[in-house]
């Protein structure tokens, strides 16, 4: 009949086939006047039961309850002492057994053992005789052994202090248990009644409406939140990306331009020796850097259209003065600047710089091979676009300001808190006669809006510039100060070669964005936030952030 609802059976597989719980909850509560479900259905997942309750609760026909406890599990270290004893019961027994067991012997070197020899000394069950151990009791009361056998048979201890120290030592944990008490309800049926869903015309015309079972709304009923149909299937954007928004807005709020970083291969050129990173230098070993074989290298240092297109229209909304540039289009502009750029200069003054010295600095002075700078190279990181973005500012110097937000790539060990592949953020200020005095002043104005209030200043070393500084601040969460990024004014060796003028100095700094989306959302190891190990309702559930705020 269209328009009803009758029964709505949830399965009951049994050794004797397939039943309907609903019913078999019906026939339990006409019984007896409380049924705990745990008692009367201990087979059935809690799912099921709490499903079924829930149909008989909606029609009145029971009522139920809803008892929460904590029981204790044994792990499966605590179970192996359950059954066969403790550490330092093994430990005893071995000597007893013995007489005198030498403190070499194989069944004293595993871990358990030396934690059960240890265990077994504050008992005062053994004792160190010479080079050997000797039993000072005859018998001995395991109580490790029985307080876990009693956990295990009543999943509680007699004394709930000891579950700290068992859960502590990893021998027990517990899980919460969810059980139901049902009782006959306002409206008690043995058999499930049909209910109308829908006022049809029928209904109206007979009459039959006066006396239909309507079913009643629940307005208290729940949306779907996720997974197929109406409502569900949402996407969510990853914590990393929105992390990464803020950390956009604060850029944008600064006044920064943001860097076309399409890149991901690079020669090199642009990602070593433009840097003034010699060629000779370990961040070029295979065990640092990811090369790529196919193709086997890159041709001559050159323009990068697409790069350029943008940095083109980047310019025409930055631009006030249309007298140097007088077409409009991006593509046109490009060329325009290109034009003005001589690449073989700069590969030049690159070489001169690095093997025999220039511009007051007398270079590493090494032979400057042609092949080294044609090596194709997952970037290491995005400097390798600074490095492009500032030699093309050679073509009209003048103050600016770029960030980049994007992956990088390091032949690393994966672990807790390393990947191969993470995300590097970078900003790059240019102006004249700046000072190793303001950079800090504005690194202390960007960390701010991120919620850092407080800077430390460390000297330190990088290739491409001189003086150099690690950031650190105080971290709250590990009680701490902590490295949060690096800094420095770019080396004239490295400007200078593109033709930059001598007083326009360049500010560079960067950190990474997986580490404060880390600490955001509290994540220790990295794994969980990149990668196949990712937990996809962890990416549903958790809000963006704001980075000045707790």
């Amino acid at each position: 009949m269209p328009g009803t609802r009758g029964a709505v059976p949830v399965p009951l597989h049994t050794n004797g086939g397939q039943r309907d719980l609903t019913e078999e909850i019906l026939e339990a509560v006409d019984q007896h006047e409380h049924v705990p479900t745990a008692e009367a259905f201990p087979s059935t997942p809690q799912d099921k039961i709490k499903a079924a309750l829930d149909r008989l609760a909606s029609r009145q026909m029971v009522e139920y309850e809803t008892h929460d406890k904590e029981e204790v599990h044994l792990t499966e270290e605590g179970q192996a002492i359950a059954d066969e004893g403790s550490h330092e019961y093994k430990v005893w027994d071995a000597v007893r057994k013995a007489g005198r067991l030498s403190l070499k012997d194989p069944s004293l070197v595993n871990a358990s053992a030396k934690l059960g020899q240890g265990n077994a000394f504050k008992l005062k069950w053994i004792k160190k005789d010479g080079d050997a151990l000797v039993s000072l009791t005859d018998s001995v009361s395991d109580t490790t052994r029985q307080q876990l056998q009693h956990a295990q048979e009543h999943r509680a201890f007699q004394d709930p202090k000891l579950l700290k120290d068992y859960s502590k030592r990893k021998l027990v944990n517990t899980q919460k248990v969810i059980a139901y008490v049902a009782r006959k309800g306002p409206r008690w049926a043995k058999e499930m009644p049909v209910e109308v869903t829908d006022l049809t015309a029928e209904l109206i015309a007979d009459g039959s409406w006066k006396t239909a079972n309507f079913k009643p709304y629940n307005f208290k009923a729940k949306g779907t939140l996720g997974g197929e149909g109406v409502g569900g299937g949402t996407g969510a954007l990853h914590p990393l990306n929105k992390v990464r928004e803020e950390f956009r807005k604060i850029f944008f709020n600064m006044g920064f331009e943001e860097m076309p970083t399409a890149r991901f291969v690079d020669s090199g050129f642009w990602n070593f020796d433009a840097l003034y990173v010699p060629q000779q230098h370990p961040a070029r070993d295979l065990q640092d850097t990811f090369y790529v074989s196919d193709p086997p290298e890159a041709g001559p240092p050159g323009a990068d259209e697409s790069m350029d297109i943008v940095l083109a229209e980047m310019d025409v909304d930055d631009d006030q003065d249309e007298s140097d540039h007088p077409s409009s289009d991006p593509a046109t502009r490009a060329k325009e600047t290109t034009a003005k750029l001589d690449y073989q200069a700069y590969y030049d003054n690159v070489r001169a710089v690095h093997q025999d010295g220039k511009y007051g600095s007398i270079g590493y002075r090494y032979p400057y091979t042609d092949a080294e700078t044609r090596r194709l190279v997952l970037r290491t990181h995005t400097t390798a676009i600074s490095a492009y973005v500032l030699h093309r500012l050679s073509a009209d110097p003048r103050p600016c300001r770029y960030f980049s937000i994007d992956r990088v790539f390091r032949n690393e060990t994966v672990d807790a808190t390393h990947l191969a592949e993470f995300h590097q953020i970078e900003g790059v200020i240019a102006d004249y006669n700046l000072t190793l005095g303001g950079l800090q002043a504005f690194l202390k104005r960007f960390f701010r809006n991120i919620g850092v209030p407080d800077l430390k200043f460390k000297p330190a070393y990088n290739p491409y510039t001189e003086p150099s500084m690690e950031v650190f601040a105080w971290h709250e969460g590990l009680n701490k100060i902590v490295e949060i990024g690096n800094s420095g004014m770019f080396r004239p060796e490295m400007l200078l070669a593109m033709g930059l003028p001598e007083d326009l100095r360049v500010y560079g700094f960067g950190l990474s964005l997986e580490r404060p989306t880390m600490i955001k959302y509290g994540i220790s190891n990295i794994r969980e936030l990149l990668g196949h190990k990712v937990d996809l309702g962890f990416i549903e559930s958790n809000p963006a952030v704001r980075l000045d705020r707790e």
